[in-house]
């Protein structure tokens, strides 16, 4: 039973995971979009073992059991590395010039503003 296990693991951390994060360096990582991920990995994770909401088990207990990696630090970890090679770009292609521009008009809509992609960078990470 452990070896089946097992291939689950790889096949998720191996397809699945590259396939929900496709392209998540570029997203505004909001706490609903973090809660949503969650929400189906562990979905996933009680299909890989065959365990029902009603079991009651508690997710730290299915984690341990999988032993996948979390969906919300992979997301980060791609973000900052997509950060990090913008940051190193001298060129002047557009991808920074992305990240710096401005309304014409200089203010944004009304209401709470929507997170950007460098408000999450900044948060962590500070203003420099």
């Amino acid at each position: 039973m452990q070896g089946r296990q097992c291939l689950k693991t790889k096949v998720f951390e191996q397809y699945v995971l590259p396939v929900m994060t496709y392209g998540s360096e570029t997203w505004s990582l909001t706490m609903g979009l973090i809660r949503r991920l969650r929400v189906t990995q562990r979905a996933m994770e009680r299909a890989m073992l065959i365990v029902s909401l009603r079991d009651q088990i508690r997710n730290e207990e299915i984690r341990r059991r999988t032993r996948v990696t979390d969906i919300a630090q992979r997301v980060a970890k791609l973000k900052w590395q997509w950060a990090g090679h913008i940051a190193r770009r001298t060129d002047g292609r557009w991808g920074l010039k992305v990240l710096e521009w401005q309304p014409r008009t200089g203010k944004r809509s009304v209401g709470r503003p929507q997170t950007r992609w460098t408000d999450d960078i900044r948060r962590v990470a500070g203003s420099r």
